[in-house]
């Protein structure tokens, strides 16, 4: 397998124009019988699986049905190594990347330490770890590794949660699915079916793998205490929102209550999310919650919480306010007017126009595709780019022509130092966005390990960020600590907290560059 395809321009908001895109064409296998799973791929990774300083393109693909064990050709995986000046090559073939069966998410990060990034692929009842071997491909230790099937698995990520320099695996699984007992959904007498509501299906716990720094992994669920708190999983996230200098995770739930589980240190969790109010919206709704990310959005340095949902629910933002707790500022935000129509999938906290505040960026479309007869909505929705206004609100522009998008990952395809994007879209190729104005303004960036932190002062403020790809729904987003700096070029100092806790003091950064500190 090998080639270059370009794909049509799609209309997009004067931030973003659209770039030819990888011919990947992201298949869910639809069937009369709607099977629940058709509706949830597909995840997006971008990181750098060669080291030549430009980030790669990892897809997840649906596999035929009715067999949901092995695929084959033309239904792969599908990696796509960047050639730079928006030219992508597919390399699946020679790297064993093609995969088996019905894949979900893709999680980048460099388990074993050796400087390569791996992947971990989610699917209905099978994951799939890859070591990265650098020169020679891919390799499936899924089975030497101790990784298992842990049901309906949809996104995941990497994060150190003990602080031993070895990254940890967090998997969010959905619900307990069978073909066979599929419940009929829809208008008989209409003569039209729909995707099932979630209340038809039982929910799972999430899975915790230890790493064990020997290339295992072991599943620490029930001592950690998460396998007993039962949800429906969409996204993951991971902060430090106590401030506690230990890395907690943020799962949304699909029509239950959101989960934040608090990192208690000794490998143990405390479920939080009632407690520290983001469980649910401020009217005591649950909502049907997608993607999330964990990022600080209003310039305190503490990490805020931006989650999707479906139309008609809004998508809630929830500030922290410190000592464990948040206020949900949706309306006062401005967002849910904005997103009071969309369907959310993944979503996205970065500052795409490099100003200094951290933007928003949600990937739409509704779960059915036949949402049109029974409903006033299209199935076929555009993306959104929140522009943070810096005072609290934010300004609302859509990205991209309508599509039935699902994952999203932010990546600097172009090394300009304007965030770009990726975004999957069913039954199409993925649309790829140059950022066209990021550019204008300073930057900076940090292409450190999972789990490290980086603060950057300039013109009087100071920014933090943890080095976090993990992020939306089903995707893994550039790993790097990535800082707007509006018109202040000049940087005052920054320091690097590494995943051990060593801190660093970089001197003569200069805004414009990618730095590496070792």
């Amino acid at each position: 397998m090998s080639g270059l395809l370009w794909l049509i321009p799609a209309v997009c908001a004067a931030q973003f124009e659209s770039k030819p895109a990888p011919p990947f064409i992201l298949r869910n296998a639809a069937t009369p019988e709607k099977h629940q799973i058709e509706t949830m791929p597909g995840g997006v990774a971008v990181f750098d699986y060669d080291n030549d300083g430009r980030p790669d393109l990892f897809f997840t693909n649906g596999a035929p049905q009715p067999s949901l064990t092995k695929s084959g050709p033309p239904w792969w995986n599908r990696l796509y190594r960047n050639l730079g000046r928006w030219r992508f090559e597919d390399v699946t073939g020679r790297t064993g990347l093609a995969g088996e069966g019905y894949s979900m998410g893709a999680a980048a990060g460099d388990y074993d330490g050796d400087g390569y990034t791996d992947l971990l692929v989610t699917g209905v009842g099978l994951n799939k770890l890859y070591r990265n071997r650098g020169t020679r491909g891919f390799e499936d230790v899924t089975a030497r590794a101790g990784i298992g099937s842990t049901g309906w698995s949809v996104s995941a990520g990497w994060f150190d949660l003990d602080a031993d320099g070895d990254l940890d695996l967090w998997i969010v699984n959905y619900c307990q699915w069978d073909p066979k007992t599929e419940p009929f959904c829809g208008d008989t007498q209409a003569g039209f079916r729909t995707y099932c509501h979630p209340k038809y299906y039982t929910g799972l716990p999430n899975t915790l793998y230890r790493n064990n720094g020997d290339g295992t992994f072991t599943n620490v669920s029930r001592e950690a205490g998460v396998e007993r708190h039962i949800g429906k999983g969409m996204g993951v996230a991971f902060e430090d929102y106590d401030g506690d200098g230990r890395v907690d995770v943020a799962v949304t739930n699909d029509t239950t209550p959101n989960f934040l589980f608090r990192n208690l240190g000794g490998m143990r969790f405390a479920e939080m999310g009632a407690e520290a109010g983001i469980a649910m919206t401020d009217e005591g709704k649950t909502l049907s919650s997608m993607g999330v990310d964990f990022r600080d959005i209003d310039g305190d340095r503490r990490p805020d919480l931006f989650i999707t949902a479906l139309a008609h629910e809004t998508f809630p933002v929830f500030r922290n306010l410190g000592r464990g707790l948040f206020e949900e500022i949706t309306n006062r935000a401005r967002m849910a007017a904005a997103t009071l129509g969309s369907s959310g999938w993944s979503n996205l906290i970065a500052d795409f126009d490099n100003d200094g505040h951290r933007d928003l960026f949600s990937a739409n479309g509704d779960v059915n595709d036949n949402t049109e007869l029974f409903s006033s909505r299209a199935s076929r929705q555009r993306n959104q780019w929140f522009r943070n206004l810096g005072d609290g609100r934010f300004e609302a522009a859509a990205v991209g022509g309508p599509a039935m998008h699902r994952g999203a990952a932010w990546g600097d395809f172009d090394q300009d130092g304007a965030l770009d994007l990726v975004v999957t879209r069913l039954n199409e190729m993925p649309l790829l966005l140059r950022n066209t104005l990021g550019a204008e303004r300073a930057w900076v960036g940090f292409r450190l390990p999972v789990g490290a932190r980086v603060r950057v002062r300039a013109g009087g403020r100071t920014q933090e960020s943890l080095v976090s790809p993990a992020a939306g729904y089903l995707s893994s987003s550039e790993p790097a600590a990535h800082f707007g700096l509006g018109g202040n070029s000049a940087i005052d100092w920054v320091e690097v907290e590494w995943p051990d806790g060593r801190r660093q003091n970089l001197a003569g950064v200069e805004s414009g560059h990618y730095v590496s500190p070792r």
